[in-house]
């Protein structure tokens, strides 16, 4: 089963039914063109999953990068990596170097490329955290496009259980010093681990920076990705796996 977006074209490899397409009660997203803010990890793609889910079609995906643009800011994953991601997806990805300094200006430097391309919509994966809910909408307003935040206020355990159940594989590549072990490193979101969070105390979906993942498969995947987990970096407070391309 496929569809039809600006400039490409999505096939999905996992089995799609027409749950995947149904319309959802944000029935304003309805057929419009949108761009998803893009970590490449599980909050973003089940952002992405419902965006699309409501018959919206995904024209970009974004990830604003470090400086030297080798690796992403928020989740430190290798640009190759990433690319990757994008192709296994099937949609058009677009990257933004930029200091903490810089954010809001190249972010808006973005926002007006996908206005120009006929964009009315940016799609985001914020859960609960009103600080960035408000950045995001005051951000996007300033160019006239409407934040969509598909998973707001959804709770945490429905978001996490909907991700497995779905068929999403999300691994850790981050977690915070003092807050995770390292040992959490590679490992793969599932009930067993849940379950481990929840006896430790932390937010179950990581928005306190506890941890961060990128999905390697799933329903708005049209193949897997394939990656290994290197050496383990201590970078800015947190533990990171060197993520790298496999064949398999």
């Amino acid at each position: 089963m496929h569809f039809h977006i600006p400039h490409t074209e999505i096939h999905y490899s996992m089995p799609v039914t027409e749950e995947l397409f149904q319309a959802s009660t944000i029935s304003e997203c309805y057929n419009d063109n949108f761009f998803c803010s893009w970590s490449g990890g599980k909050d973003s793609s089940l952002a992405l999953y419902k965006a699309i889910q409501s018959g919206s079609y995904p024209c970009f995906l974004l990830t604003m990068m470090i400086e030297t643009g080798d690796r992403s800011r928020s989740h430190g994953i290798p640009r190759n990596v990433l690319e990757e991601q994008a192709r296994c997806i099937g949609i058009p990805i677009r990257f933004c170097s930029t200091s903490w300094n810089s954010y809001t200006e190249n972010f808006l430097e973005e926002l007006s490329f996908f206005k120009n391309s006929d964009i009315q919509k940016g799609v985001f994966g914020d859960i609960d955290i009103e600080s960035h809910r408000q950045w995001v909408e005051s951000t996007c307003n300033r160019e006239k496009i409407i934040a969509w935040l598909p998973l707001w206020q959804i709770e945490r355990t429905t978001l996490l259980y909907e991700l497995i159940k779905k068929g999403f594989r999300a691994e850790i590549v981050a977690v915070k010093e003092g807050v995770l072990p390292p040992t959490y490193l590679g490992r793969i979101l599932n009930d067993e681990i849940l379950e481990e969070f929840k006896a430790l105390g932390i937010d179950l979906c990581g928005e306190a920076g506890e941890y961060h993942t990128i999905v390697t498969d799933g329903p708005i995947f049209k193949q897997p990705l394939y990656i290994k987990h290197g050496k383990q970096v201590l970078r800015d407070g947190y533990w990171f796996s060197d993520v790298s391309l496999s064949s398999h």
